[in-house]
């Protein structure tokens, strides 16, 4: 089987939880014996273009692309310079003539992508991977209007209005124009029963979407924190540090935990990339009134976790909005160490709240010292935690279970506009 991979980046250019699972799923066909060719899109953050051709090298193995697709209206999710983008997208759609094209997202490509693809190889199955809401909400795709109020998107009407400087008419527009060029797309996939049941209720059909875990490769584990009596007092926060990832809530957190003279240890591993002055500058005023309780370690490769995790007793995932699979807390419980997340969307699903996770109140610093206080003090808790974390399925596992579904003959009709 030919395997087409699309995803909106390379994690060796930004190490997001999407490109990363993108990234590592087109490995796993190529493993299982298919030809897979990976393609990340990329702009002038990264790249700058190259006349005369959109396609860029990014390794040696000749089976990961980079495509330059600068031009891209965010929120329409639109790709402005169609003249550029379609004649070289069809001709890696001619050159390649894949079987199945893997769409992971749709941000730098546009909404158009699903479309053209449909139009160029009429009989190619097209599955997408849905990993947030970008398609429903204008919000940078959070479903969140403010750090302590969800999106309209997700009550009756289901209309994002985040925005301030887009009216209704033109939210409606946007919702309509990104649903009709979704139509091309055969069977959609998500990773969470959460997200799944979000992009029904926005309109999607129940029938074609069906819930695939993501996986992880298989690595081994760090040693394991539950083998002793000892207080465990160490925290790990690793991913990119934004606003809606909670890093402030957590470094406000901290900061009571001193006020309360409590003995803890936060290690923050991850950057800051592409964020505003504003915010930089709020967490590093953070980070000062913290230290020397809060090490800050700075950004890692995937292949460092299982180094970094080992001094780290909790993984703390304090996001602010509906986040989906995050990759963090299936790292974490590959290394067998229990998750303190928001207890909210995809996070609630993944660390169960007394099971094998704690889960605490959205955007509620006080609320999650507290916890922490409390996880630190409990030994036991901690190991009958620990004993009932379920490791994350494996990549390969993963990549079967698509493969599977690229095969289902009932899955795709013989008209696509039927």
């Amino acid at each position: 089987m030919r395997v087409l991979v699309f995803a909106h980046n390379h994690p060796d250019l930004h190490p997001g939880g999407t490109e990363t699972v993108a990234l590592e799923l087109s490995r796993a066909y190529r493993d299982a014996g298919h030809q897979s060719l990976f393609v990340g899109a990329t702009n002038q953050l990264h790249r700058e273009p190259h006349p005369g051709t959109s396609f860029q090298a990014i390794s040696d193995s000749g089976d990961e692309l980079l495509m330059w697709a600068g031009h891209f209206d965010r929120f329409n999710m639109s790709q402005i310079d169609l003249r550029a983008f379609v004649p070289d997208m069809t001709a890696l759609l001619e050159s390649f003539r894949p079987d199945v094209v893997h769409i992971h997202h749709l941000i730098l490509f546009g909404v158009e992508l699903p479309v053209l693809i449909r139009r160029v190889l009429p009989d190619v199955r097209i599955v997408m991977t849905l990993h947030d809401y970008y398609a429903i909400c204008a919000n940078d795709g959070v479903l969140m209007q403010s750090p302590d109020e969800p999106c309209a998107a997700l009550g009756p009407g289901g209309l994002c209005r985040c925005l301030e400087a887009a009216k209704p008419n033109d939210m409606r527009l946007r919702e309509r124009f990104i649903k009709i060029h979704l139509q091309a797309v055969d069977q959609f996939v998500s990773p969470s029963a959460f997200l799944r049941d979000v992009y029904v209720r926005w309109g999607l059909p129940a029938d074609k979407i069906s819930v695939i875990r993501n996986g992880r490769p298989e690595t081994a584990a760090a040693e394991s924190r539950a083998g002793t009596e000892d207080p465990k007092r160490v925290f790990g926060f690793f991913g990119n540090m934004t606003p809606w990832k909670g890093i402030e809530v957590l470094l406000q957190a901290a900061k009571l935990l001193i006020e309360r003279d409590v003995d803890f240890e936060l290690r923050v591993h991850g950057g800051s990339p592409f964020q505003s002055s504003e915010f930089v500058g709020r967490i590093e005023a953070l980070f000062k009134d913290t230290a020397p309780h809060v090490t800050r370690l700075g950004p890692y490769k995937p292949h460092d976790v299982a180094d970094l995790i080992e001094p780290v007793d909790w993984v703390i995932v304090p996001s602010l909005w509906w986040e989906n699979a995050p990759l963090v807390i299936a790292e974490a419980q590959q290394h067998k160490r229990p998750v303190i997340t928001t207890g909210a969307g995809g996070m609630a699903e993944a660390a169960r709240n007394g099971v094998d996770g704690l889960h605490v109140r959205r955007n509620d610093p006080s609320g999650l010292a507290s916890m922490m206080e409390k996880a630190a003090a409990d030994p036991k808790m901690y190991r009958d935690l620990a004993e009932n974390i379920q490791q994350p399925p494996a990549v390969f596992e993963v990549a079967e279970q698509y493969i599977q579904l690229f095969e289902d003959e009932s899955r795709f009709a013989d008209d696509p506009a039927a």
